[in-house]
C-alpha cells in the first residue's frame, strides 16, 4: 500500500539506460509513487519509459529545463501535453519564455515548474556568469517571475523555500532537489538540505537521485526518505517547531 507521504518523494531515475530504470522501478515496487525522469534518459527511450510509468499509476516529473526562443517553447509544451505526465521543467531565466510556456501548456493538467538556480552553483559560479546576486536572491527574483507568469511552481533548493512561500502564498508548488540525509555525503551538490527541513520550509516535493538509486538497498531507503517526510509534514501541520 502506497503511503501518502510517498506521493511528497520524487525519485529521479538519472540512470544511463532504460533497462537500470526499469530494475529500480520495479525493485522500489510500492514504496515509491513519482518518478523523475530527465535528460540522461532522453535519447535512450526515456520518453517511452515515462509513458509506461503512466500506465503503470505512477506519477512522472519530466525534467527537460527546456529554454529557447518563446515560439518553440510554446509548441514544444504543447506537444508535451500529449505525454499525460505531471510535471515538466522550463528554465526561469525570463518572462517571456515562461509566459510561452504557459501559452502551450493551456487547459491540460500538466504543472509548470520554473528552475530557478541550479542546486550545484554557488555565488561564486554565478559570479562567473556575471552576476552580482546571491543564489537567494536570484532564486526569489526567479521564483517571482514564475509566479507572474502562470507557472506552477518551481525547482528550488530548500535553503531558499521559506522566502518563496512567503512570496508566492500556499498554492504555488516548491519542488526541491539537492536532498540529503543528515550526515551523509553531498556528492555535486552545492546546496543541499535535509528532507525534514525542506519539508518544514514550505517544499511540496523533494526530489532525490543517487543516496536512493546507488544505495545498496533502494527499497529501504526509499522507506527511509518517506518516513522522514511523514515526519517533517505531520510537525508542518501542527505548527511544531523548525528540525534540527
Amino acid at each position: 500500500m502506497i503511503s501518502p507521504a510517498s506521493d511528497h518523494l520524487i525519485v529521479a531515475l538519472d540512470v544511463p539506460t532504460v533497462e537500470e530504470a526499469r530494475r529500480l522501478v520495479a525493485v522500489l515496487e510500492e514504496s515509491v509513487s513519482f518518478y523523475k525522469v530527465g535528460l540522461e534518459l532522453l535519447f535512450v527511450g526515456g520518453l517511452d519509459l515515462a509513458r509506461d510509468l503512466r500506465r503503470a499509476g505512477k506519477r512522472v516529473f519530466l525534467d527537460m529545463k527546456l529554454l529557447d526562443i518563446g515560439n518553440t517553447v510554446e509548441r514544444a509544451v504543447s506537444n508535451a501535453t500529449e505525454l499525460d505526465v505531471d510535471f515538466l521543467t522550463v528554465h526561469g531565466h525570463d518572462l517571456k519564455t515562461l509566459r510561452a510556456a504557459v501559452a502551450g501548456r493551456g487547459d491540460s493538467r500538466l504543472k509548470l515548474l520554473a528552475v530557478t538556480v541550479m542546486t550545484n552553483l554557488t555565488a561564486d559560479d554565478l559570479a562567473e556568469q556575471g552576476s552580482t546576486s546571491t543564489p537567494a536572491d536570484l532564486v526569489l527574483r526567479r521564483a517571482e517571475l514564475a509566479y507572474k507568469a502562470g507557472c506552477d511552481g518551481v525547482i528550488a533548493s530548500g535553503q531558499e523555500a521559506a522566502g518563496i512561500r512567503a512570496a508566492t502564498g500556499p498554492e504555488f508548488l516548491i519542488v526541491t532537489p539537492g536532498i540529503r540525509l543528515q550526515g551523509s555525503t553531498t556528492d555535486d551538490q552545492e546546496r543541499v538540505m535535509t528532507p525534514d527541513h525542506a519539508i518544514w520550509s514550505g517544499a511540496n516535493h523533494v526530489v532525490v537521485g543517487r543516496p536512493i538509486t546507488q544505495a545498496d538497498d533502494p527499497k529501504a531507503a526509499a522507506l527511509t526518505f518517506v518516513h522522514h517526510i511523514r515526519e517533517a509534514l505531520a510537525k508542518r501541520g501542527a505548527g511544531g517547531t523548525r528540525p534540527h
